[in-house]
């Protein structure tokens, strides 16, 4: 990560619910996120990934990298997110999960991004699409 990118992350923090799931950043610039998080302690009964935890990690990505390109162009600008959804293919059950974070689409008022998450040998578990709309604080 840039040393602008980190202090802007580091500044602004993932969040209690991030945190608590044990999300760890691990790559932050104007063009991707990446993101891990381990599977102990994320599962359903059956000890897999839980599906909520794929879209939180999703979510958590998706939201902070619109915010962190909204405020590139104002300070004064946030994202709040306004649509997600996701299709899990595959089951994690031991290890880590990590999502890819890319920008489709990053207009004055609306972000999309794709988030991939695959697990420790790169299958895809899931694939999740955000959509943030950019505000502006009054």
């Amino acid at each position: 990560m840039a040393d602008d990118d980190v202090s802007w992350y580091i500044s602004r923090g993932q969040g209690a619910l991030a945190d608590r799931m044990g999300i760890e950043i691990l790559e932050f610039d104007e063009e991707h996120a990446v993101a891990r998080m381990p599977v102990e302690g994320n599962t359903q009964p059956l000890g897999l990934v839980h599906g909520g935890a794929y879209c939180v990690l999703g979510e958590s990505l998706g939201s902070m990298h619109a915010n962190y390109l909204a405020q590139r162009v104002d300070e004064n600008r946030f994202a709040v997110g306004v649509d997600i959804n996701a299709t899990h293919t595959g089951s994690a059950t031991s290890g880590w999960v990590t999502g890819t974070c890319r920008v489709l689409s990053a207009g004055r008022t609306i972000t999309v991004h794709e988030i991939v998450v695959t697990d420790d040998a790169g299958r895809r578990c899931s694939t999740i699409r955000i959509t943030n709309l950019i505000r502006e604080r009054k």
